[in-house]
């Protein structure tokens, strides 16, 4: 049984040379972009700047068996000095707070290098456009971090309703639901100090931490972008200084009604990403928190179980994101490895200049992280004005 990057993806030459910038020690985000980076099996993590404090930087560096020489403390000197190798990086993963993916981009953008940025992509929609033109002028990859529907399972959904299983999307319900905020915050922790502050931030917490994952599932499952909404911020943990749940109503640009629910208050969640979606021919209802299996209702039939692996009415764009038989469970740092495939493919297609397949890539990119910032911004507006609906612009 061939494995996902065999039959299913072009194969690859050689390894592509990966730089990190952020994601040190003590910071999850970078484990998830080296793990999957290593899954993929399309990336030699060469270089990073792996924090700004030159001794953790240092640290951090030899924990990733980097060459010393490779080591930075400065993104800008990594940036310059990485472009001026013969066997410099060709792309950089940005795993830093929101406030500095701006900067960061544009410093590698300068010298050609692809991007790799987490979400949210930046603070405000002025930043969006910066970096958007930059783009445009450069034609450089710059892929957004959603690995979620890199889930087989949620690829299955996105493709039955595009394939009319459901029908016409009627209305859809996403929640992310976490519950790590519930208790007060560790007034010691320098990743909550600035979750907690819209001048490093931007204009929502939760809502623009999760919320941006929320938003992209339901627009990417459904096919259905997000045209308005209304939004309510709510402090339902511990007091803090900015929102830990959002309740959102959204119109689709079909017409339909959906619902968003954010919250890191709500104990018993812990990574609770989940879509129901209903047409009139049937739904679909799919749970990260336990992502081998999509449910299917079909009106007036038997419910269905569709179950990740290979055939049993699996689809080809989710198949090549199947590694493992069924019955051997897979996770989100099996779903990080298949996104990093698709960025090598992407990455290398535009150094070589060559055509990818239609159809073969589905990869989040700059305008998906536009989209997430002006969703922040738009819920923000509107939560501000005492919750009336807005335009997502």
């Amino acid at each position: 049984m061939a494995l996902a990057g065999t039959e299913f993806y072009p194969p690859a030459t050689r390894r592509l040379r990966l730089g990190i910038v952020g994601g040190g020690r003590g910071a999850l985000v970078g484990q998830w972009h080296w793990t999957g980076a290593r899954l993929s099996n399309r990336w030699e993590l060469v270089a990073g700047a792996l924090s700004s404090d030159p001794e953790t930087a240092r640290a951090s560096g030899r924990d990733w068996l980097l060459a010393e020489d490779r080591i930075y403390s400065d993104y800008r000197e990594m940036a310059r000095a990485e472009a001026a190798r013969p066997d410099g990086i060709e792309a950089v993963a940005i795993c830093t707070p929101n406030w500095t993916h701006r900067p960061i981009a544009e410093a590698f953008m300068d010298h050609g290098i692809d991007i790799i940025c987490d979400k949210p992509m930046t603070l405000s929609r002025e930043d969006c456009e910066a970096l958007e033109q930059r783009q445009r002028e450069t034609g450089l990859v710059f892929a957004i971090t959603h690995p979620y529907p890199y889930h087989p399972m949620a690829r299955q959904a996105h493709e039955m309703v595009k394939a009319g299983a459901i029908g016409t999307v009627r209305q859809a319900l996403v929640e992310y639901a976490q519950d790590w905020a519930t208790e007060p915050d560790d007034p010691d922790s320098k990743s909550l100090a600035w979750r907690r502050d819209p001048a490093r931030i931007g204009r929502a917490s939760a809502t623009g931490d999760i919320g941006t994952h929320a938003l992209q599932m339901l627009e990417f499952v459904s096919g259905q972008p997000v045209e308005r909404l209304r939004a309510d911020f709510h402090v339902c943990g511990a007091p803090k200084a900015m929102e830990d749940t959002a309740f959102i109503s959204l119109r689709l640009a079909n017409g339909a009604p959906a619902a968003m629910w954010i919250t890191q208050a709500a104990p018993g969640n812990y990574c609770a990403l989940r879509f129901r979606i209903y047409g009139d021919k049937g739904g679909l209802e799919w749970d990260q928190e336990f992502p081998e299996t999509l449910r299917y209702t079909p009106l007036n039939q038997p419910e269905q179980t569709v179950v990740r692996g290979h055939g049993a009415g699996v689809v080809p764009s989710a198949e090549r994101m199947v590694l493992l038989p069924r019955g051997h469970g897979e996770s989100l740092s099996d779903a990080w490895g298949s996104l990093y495939r698709e960025i090598a493919i992407a990455v290398t297609a535009r150094r070589e200049g060559s055509a990818v397949p239609e159809g073969l890539l589905s990869l989040p990119d700059i305008t998906t992280g536009s989209r997430g910032v002006r969703f922040i911004n738009s819920a923000a507006d509107s939560h501000e004005a005492g919750g009336v609906w807005v335009n997502l612009r």
